[in-house]
C-alpha cells in the first residue's frame, strides 16, 4: 500500500477538513474542554504506543492560556507508561469527549511532567494531591465529526448492553496471568475498591 493508492480508493480530502485544523485554542475548543469529562492521552516510547483515560469532573483539565493546558494524575496501577513514554518523547495525541456530545477534540501537541507542589496543591479533591501533573503545550485542535459515536451509539443508553457481556477485572487478570492464587472478587468489591481508591 502507498500513500496514492490510499488517496486513490478514498479520494481528495473535503474542504471542510482540509481547513479544521488549527494551532491554539479558540473558544469553541475551551469550552469543549471545560465540559469534557473524559479524555484519552496517547504517548510513545519510540518504538510501542500507549493509550491511558483521564477522567474527573467536568474541568478537570485546566487551561492555562490558549496554547497550553495541564491534566492533574490521579491513582492508577503505578504502571505509569504514559508519564515514563513522556520522559523521553513528549509528542502526545488527547481525545477530548463529554458525554451527549457526538464530536470530539483533538488536541497534538508537547509535554513535559511538573512536580510543583503548589500547582499539584490547587488540584486537590477529596483531600488528595496528585503527585504530578502534565502541561500539555498545543501544536494542533481540530474537532471530529459526530459519525463514529453515533455508529456506534455511544450517548444510547437503550442500546447499552442489559448486562455486562464480559467477566469483571479480576477474572480477566486472573487469566491472563495464569493466577490460580488471587481470590476472587465479585463486581460490587471491585466497584467499591474502585470508589475507595478514586483519589
Amino acid at each position: 500500500m502507498t500513500p496514492e493508492r490510499l488517496r486513490e480508493i478514498y479520494g481528495d480530502i473535503s474542504p471542510r477538513a482540509a481547513v479544521k485544523i488549527i494551532d491554539f485554542l479558540d473558544t469553541h475548543c475551551i469550552k469543549f474542554i471545560e465540559n469534557s469529562t473524559f479524555c484519552m492521552i496517547a504517548t510513545s516510547d519510540g518504538t510501542r504506543l500507549d493509550v491511558s483515560p483521564k477522567g474527573d469532573p467536568a474541568g478537570f483539565v485546566k487551561i492555562l492560556d490558549d496554547k497550553n493546558i495541564i491534566i492533574p494524575d490521579r491513582p492508577g496501577n503505578n504502571r505509569i507508561d504514559g508519564l515514563l513514554n513522556i520522559l523521553n518523547h513528549p509528542n502526545v495525541a488527547l481525545l477530548f469527549l463529554i458525554p451527549s456530545v457526538n464530536e470530539t477534540l483533538r488536541v497534538n501537541g508537547k509535554a513535559q511532567i511538573i512536580e510543583d507542589i503548589d500547582l499539584c496543591k490547587a488540584h486537590t479533591i477529596n483531600g488528595m494531591i496528585p503527585k504530578t501533573i502534565t502541561k500539555i503545550t498545543v501544536e494542533e485542535v481540530f474537532l471530529h465529526c459526530g459519525k463514529a459515536p453515533l455508529r456506534g451509539s455511544l450517548w444510547k443508553p437503550e442500546s447499552w448492553p442489559k448486562r455486562r457481556p464480559i467477566p469483571n477485572l479480576n477474572q480477566i487478570i486472573k487469566d491472563h496471568a495464569g493466577d490460580n492464587k488471587t481470590p476472587q472478587m465479585t463486581d460490587l468489591e471491585i466497584e467499591n475498591k474502585d470508589k475507595e481508591t478514586l483519589y
